[in-house]
């Protein structure tokens, strides 16, 4: 069995905010904000887990790690803060192709300017910040996510594994719905971003649904092999869950099909569903098979 705990749970969270966050930031499209706004979020979750951590039980890797991703996001953020001069090059990019496709389409001339270069080459702007970045924190906190699976005790494969894809799940379906939300600051993002994650997401909620079956897991709260507390009805919300999170996915790829920009706002609010049935496939079975 995998322990359930205020402090693992919250690493994962900051942990898989952090792998998407870079897996949004890799395109150099959205604009530096999002960034900021992520690594500031996850810095407090990773806080909130060292804190928890030590209140309610220390494994003392999981606490390190959650130090190194709260310094890894600060770090981070610092350096974007300070290149932010630099701009994001995907999203001029964009910018310059949309303008010229206007150009193409009106006859209007749009003049771009860009920064010269210093007489050795340079720009003047400096580097850009190197996504990469975002994905150190992530790899610090799946450290301590693997130690957290060995201290819970019990099958460890099964433990490491439900700890690691409950990560990547709960981090992608946060991100998605704030990625969402970000189209109203920046509505000249691309529907690239927003439909990637929720791929990501589709791929992942077989996994999620996976670790949970292994044993012991979900079927034998099913059977009643495992009492669940209350005449096996968390075990059937579990499965309602599940239903519910993989067509709320598929609906929100529908909608993002859709070419008016209203059907970001509807994707972003059935992510915001998503996150509450979502957290329950994987908070749920967490807690009973936790129960001793």
């Amino acid at each position: 069995m995998i322990s359930l705990d205020a402090a693992t749970v919250l690493l994962q969270w900051a942990t898989g905010g952090m792998l998407f966050c870079w897996f949004t930031t890799r395109r150099r499209i959205a604009s530096l904000g999002y960034g900021w706004l992520l690594r500031g979020v996850y810095f407090c979750f990773a806080a909130g887990s060292f804190a928890a951590g030590l209140a309610f039980g220390t494994v003392a890797v999981r606490e390190a790690a959650s130090v190194g991703v709260m310094i890894t996001c600060l770090f981070a953020l610092t350096v974007s803060v300070r290149r932010k001069g630099a701009g994001v090059s995907g999203a001029l990019a964009e910018h310059d192709r949309r303008s010229e496709r206007v150009a193409a389409m009106t006859g209007i001339e749009r003049t771009v300017e860009s920064p010269s270069a210093d007489s050795d080459g340079a720009d003047p702007m400096g580097p850009e910040f190197p996504p990469i970045l975002d994905l150190v924190p992530a790899l610090i906190g799946a450290i301590g996510l693997f130690a957290a699976a060995l201290d819970a005790g019990g099958n460890t494969g099964v433990a490491i594994a439900r700890t690691l894809v409950g990560a990547a799940f709960i981090g992608a379906l946060s991100d998605g719905m704030l990625l969402g939300h970000w189209y109203l600051t920046q509505p000249g993002l691309p529907r690239v971003l927003l439909n990637e994650m929720v791929d990501a997401l589709a791929w992942l909620w077989p996994a999620e649904v996976i670790v949970m079956l292994l044993p012991t897991g979900m079927i034998a709260v099913l059977n009643g092999t495992v009492d669940d507390g209350w005449g096996g009805m968390l075990g059937w919300m579990w499965v309602m869950c599940a239903l519910t999170t993989i067509i709320l996915i598929f609906v929100t790829k529908a909608a993002l099909r859709e070419r008016y920009y209203s059907a970001v706002m509807a994707a972003t609010g059935l992510l915001y569903l998503a996150i509450l049935t979502g957290f329950g496939m994987d908070i749920v079975p967490r807690a009973i098979l936790a129960s001793p």
